[in-house]
């Protein structure tokens, strides 16, 4: 039998065991990937957010997954409904991976707008507190049909040369479900969100930084980082 997205409001930590599993199953991919993607930072003339967007497509649709024939909507890079087995369990869920790529001066955050995650902001920006919801659900339902869902981060890291643009490494995150909001964001002063680059006094989009440090501090195992070839990853636990 299925599980129902729906009772993991009651179990938290069956909900990170989920979202653990997903991000296991990214950086495999990415990390079998790796070479491949040097190699296209190096010959791609296209704007890197472009490359990094085709990398993560490439890499996982090579890996492959039980997927569901539903399709999901969103401006995320990577979309797939999909079910999700575990030894005690199956579950239907919602597959967000997103793309990110940034000189490596940028590598310790990754900017996100509102439709990128279910969670709420809950932040200080100005001296005031704020909090601002995401908009993505934490459980989607398409056709009477529930999904848990799970956002995956892929951050390029490159720097740029004179002649192309050289990748440094890749950090793989998992952004927690809004149903974890009071184990990760719970009050203004205690989150895992910086100041996004939007200036509201000319009418732009609000966007937020989820910062990697913070967020480790929370979780360790939320961030990943890949090292490029010959260097061999270690999962961070």
């Amino acid at each position: 039998m299925l599980l129902d997205p729906r009772q993991l409001s009651q179990d938290l930590d069956r909900l990170e065991e989920i979202e653990k599993a997903s991000l296991r199953l990214v950086v495999q991919a990415i990390y079998d990937y790796r070479e491949t993607a040097v190699l296209i930072f190096q010959q791609e003339s296209d704007l890197v957010a472009d490359i990094g967007e085709d990398i993560t497509r490439e890499a996982l649709d090579r890996m492959g997954m039980a997927r569901i024939d539903q399709r999901l909507f969103g401006k995320i890079d990577y979309k797939r409904a999909r079910y999700l087995f575990h030894p005690d369990y199956a579950i239907k869920q919602a597959l967000f991976v997103d793309s990110k790529a940034e000189k490596v001066e940028g590598q310790r955050t990754a900017t996100l707008q509102t439709s990128q995650f279910s969670m709420q902001v809950r932040q200080i920006r100005a001296g005031q507190q704020m909090e601002v919801a995401g908009s993505l659900p934490s459980i989607l339902t398409v056709r009477n049909e529930d999904y848990i869902t799970t956002t995956i981060f892929v951050k390029y890291n490159y720097e740029e040369g004179a002649e192309d643009n050289v990748l440094k490494s890749i950090t793989v995150t998992a952004v927690p479900n809004g149903l974890l909001q009071e184990r990760y964001n719970p009050s203004a002063a205690d989150g895992i969100w910086l100041a996004g680059r939007n200036a509201p006094t000319r009418g732009e989009l609000f966007r937020v930084r989820l910062s990697f440090p913070l967020l480790k501090s929370k979780s360790n195992w939320r961030v990943q980082t890949i090292p490029l070839s010959p260097n061999q990853f270690v999962w961070d636990n």
